[in-house]
Parts: C-alpha cells; structure tokens; sequence
C-alpha cells in the first residue's frame, strides 16, 4: 500500500501508515508529557510498536469510506507532528471514533482542532458515517476542549476497563465520552 493522502486543511495533511513510520510512532510515545494520559507517561518500547503496534494500526485500515490512523503533516513545511484515527468506537463499535495524537511542538497551535473538525465533517458529508465518538480520560482538558472545538458534545462519564488501562486506580481510569451525530 503506497501512501494515500486522505484528507488536506488549510495547514495540514493526513496520510496513510506504512510499516517505516514505526519511528515516528516510536518517537511520539517517548515523549512523557504525550503519554502522560495514556500511559501515565511510559515511554513505548520501539519493538511493540513494531511487533504490535504498527501491525495493529494497518489492520485497522480501510480505503472506503475511510477509516484508520493517518499520518499528520504540516503543509508548508512537510514536518510530520503526530497521527489522526477515525475507527470503530472500541465500546460502541456502530459509531466511529476520532483521536489524534500530536507532538509537543505542535500542541497550543489549533492542529489538534483542525484536523478533527475536517474528519468530523468529512465523515458526515462524504463518507456517510452517521455518529462521531471521542473519548479521553477526565482530566485531560486539552483533550476535551478539542472535542468540544471539533463540535461534539458531552454525553458521559465512564471508567475504562482495567483491561484496557491495567494497574491504575478506578479513579485514574475515570473518563469522558463526547459525541456528534450526523442529525445533530
């Protein structure tokens, strides 16, 4: 699969994932302020990413109506700052969920909001997806300001599953779901 350019904005571009991107993803989940919601700032081991990771990612694509993870980069410059996903929601998998993670560098500068909006409205419009999911843990506030910018609403709180973040408290695990759906 040759790299496939999904979608363009104002400032970025979102292509697809290939096996020589692991790097990226590698460089990415190094960053302890980036992991610090994910992985109470852990750094991922550069061979899960490519043993598992990476592998994981390219089973989850789909080229119509798109679905996936997809490669950020800013247009003007070509730097790459962080990945966008659009996939079934692991929980209500009828609903597709975004999530983006991007370089520290890039965080503060709207590319978080730009490019979920252009998913959000992509999704609706020209791929025909019905209902848009986001969730994060509850004390991310950049996170939820996004979501909110990219125009979901708050639907709920939840506690993720042990099994899906292990060893931390149920009160770590709290979350947040906001969604949109195509109606609204």
């Amino acid at each position: 699969m040759g790299q496939v350019i999904l979608l363009q904005t104002d400032r970025l571009y979102l292509r697809s994932v290939g096996p020589e991107d692991a790097p990226l993803f590698q460089e990415l989940d190094s960053d302890p302020e980036v992991m610090r919601f994910i992985s109470k700032g852990i750094p991922t081991p550069l061979d899960r990413v490519q043993n598992d990771i990476i592998p994981r990612v390219l089973g989850q694509f789909r080229a119509w109506p798109p679905q996936g993870f997809w490669i950020a980069h800013v247009r003007d410059t070509d730097d790459w700052i962080g990945w966008f996903h659009l996939r079934p929601d692991k929980f209500t998998p009828e609903e597709m969920e975004i999530g983006y993670r991007l370089k520290r560098s890039a965080w503060g500068k709207g590319f978080a909001t730009e490019g979920s909006r252009a998913l959000v409205e992509r999704s609706f419009e020209e791929w025909g997806y019905s209902k848009i999911s986001a969730r994060t843990l509850t004390g991310n506030l950049a996170s939820r300001r996004v979501m909110e910018k990219a125009g979901l609403h708050f639907e709920c709180e939840f506690i993720w599953p042990e099994s899906v973040i292990p060893s931390w408290t149920e009160e770590e695990r709290r979350g947040v779901k906001y969604t949109l759906s195509k109606s609204s």
